[in-house]
């Protein structure tokens, strides 16, 4: 009958047919919106998360290393703002890293949060938004299995087992897509999805230990650019630079400041040289690259270098120097000085005081000595620094082998591919017995000089005389190089 034929129910026809058998339902979303993840605001919300997780992050520790680096690095700032003026890299990194994990934990109250919403919604309350999100990953997870493992899922479950994982996957979305979103409806589907989920699916899911096991291995990854770009750490096997660093400190050196090598090869990227002098830095010893040393930059191209009993003459010019008192280390008697050159401030340490020996002329020294800077001593070089090196010297100038001694005592500089980076501070420190050395712990190597625990009570009125008379960094920069060269390298 005709009227019989226009009584049939209209839901019928809107009914899903079943699967074939054997087949895995494929869970479809409901509604007119898409799915959580679709391509809805996804744009916005890229551009959302660039400018508060990167941009303005960026921006922030810009301006903080901009405020707190002091105008100049010679004067009597705050030690934080010395610390960051010398570590402005690390300084920017660590509060780039602070800033971010902060504007991501307050991710959802930013401005513009509830504009972009969540997964493409705007009207999840700010309670379930974090719960939202863990649905989203949760579907898309289970919807990564269904692909990427379909026929074991065909082959091991049942097909009442494909079926209760698509109703609870298919109503888990329709209450992520529905017009209004209902919070206790979806609060119900999502647990009956996470529990049906883990139930039939779990064999697939990335366990606890490949969870970890990629966490480490981004860590890793990381870490390694890190090192090969931005900041390495090294030991102090030899006494080379008392008191500035000591044997058994552990320090990171900034291979950014002067640009970092690329590995495997002696290519820079942006390169930032010469070093400054005094400055300290590893590099790669010249007479074995697999060696890594520790000096102080003392010359830079074009300068001739002289030194009178361990004293540098930088064009003629002798270093001034000031005498804080006798310091022993190592059952070892000896003199301690802070130098001064351009705004660096550093300690030197001399067996013997340099200086007790007055003169004016060769003929007021004895045999094999020279009278130079007003001072008789033994005279090194001068040595004429050539284009693309640096000449080093180490702080315990006794005790060092450094430019002066180097190619069998003809003197040599350190070439620009073989410079590694500058020294920032101490991280850990292990005094002669092993125990920790606390004294040392976070010394800011190219900061203002810091005396070991054990000189404090002895040296540090002489080392603060020092340093309120500290000269000009007008009196304390060299003067140009000559033009006639004086080598005898």
């Amino acid at each position: 009958m005709r009227g019989g034929a226009t009584a049939e129910p209209r839901a019928s026809a809107a009914k899903p047919a079943p699967p074939p058998s054997g087949s895995s339902p494929e869970p479809r979303s409901t509604g007119g919106s898409p799915p959580p993840g679709g391509r809805d605001g996804r744009l916005l919300r890229f551009l959302f998360h660039f400018v508060w997780i990167c941009l303005v992050p960026f921006a922030l520790a810009v301006l903080n290393v901009w405020l707190l680096t002091p105008p100049s690095q010679g004067g009597s700032a705050q030690p934080l703002r010395v610390f960051v003026g010398e570590q402005q890299i690390p300084a920017g990194i660590v509060l780039f890293t602070i800033f971010a994990m902060l504007l991501w934990r307050f991710r959802h109250d930013l401005p513009f949060a509830s504009t972009i919403g969540v997964g493409g919604r705007r009207d999840i309350p700010p309670k379930a938004r974090a719960r939202f999100e863990d649905a989203a990953a949760l579907l898309d997870e289970a919807h990564r299995i269904l692909r990427s493992r379909k026929r074991e899922v065909e082959r091991e479950l049942t097909s009442g087992e494909r079926e209760q994982v698509a109703q609870a996957i298919q109503a888990l979305e329709r209450t992520m897509t529905a017009e209004t979103f209902d919070a206790d409806e979806f609060d119900t589907a999502h647990g009956r999805a996470d529990r049906v989920i883990g139930e039939h699916l779990g064999r697939w899911r990335k366990g606890e230990m490949r969870e970890y096991a990629e966490s480490i291995g981004i860590a890793v990854a990381v870490a390694l650019l890190l090192r090969a770009f931005v900041v390495e750490a090294f030991k102090i096997p030899s006494g080379s630079m008392i008191p500035t660093l000591m044997v058994g400190d552990h320090i990171f050196v900034n291979k950014f400041t002067y640009g970092p090598l690329i590995p495997w090869t002696d290519q820079r990227l942006f390169p930032r040289l010469p070093p400054a002098r005094g400055d300290v830095m590893v590099f790669k010893f010249p007479e074995n690259k697999e060696q890594d040393f520790i000096k102080r930059t003392i010359a830079v191209s074009g300068d001739t270098l002289e030194a009178i009993n361990g004293r540098p003459i930088l064009n003629g010019w002798l270093v001034p120097h000031c005498h804080v008192g006798p310091y022993r280390y190592e059952g070892r008697q000896a003199e301690l000085f802070v130098e001064f050159l351009g705004d660096k401030s550093y300690f030197t340490l001399y067996d013997t005081n340099p200086d007790e020996t007055m003169c004016v002329a060769n003929e007021d020294c004895g045999p094999g000595l020279t009278c130079r800077a007003g001072v008789c001593g033994m005279q090194q070089g001068p040595f004429k620094v050539a284009a693309n090196e640096v000449w080093v010297m180490g702080d315990n100038r006794n005790n060092s082998h450094d430019s002066r001694s180097w190619r069998g005592g003809l003197g040599a500089g350190v070439p620009f591919e073989n410079i590694k980076g500058r020294a920032m501070f101490v991280w850990m420190s292990f005094g002669p017995g092993g125990g920790i050395a606390q004294d040392r712990l976070f010394v800011n190597v190219m900061g203002r000089p810091k005396l070991p625990g054990a000189h404090e009570a002895s040296l540090q009125d002489g080392l603060d005389k020092c340093m309120r008379e500290r000269p000009p960094i007008a009196e304390t920069t060299p003067p140009p190089a000559s033009a006639r060269p004086q080598s005898k390298r």
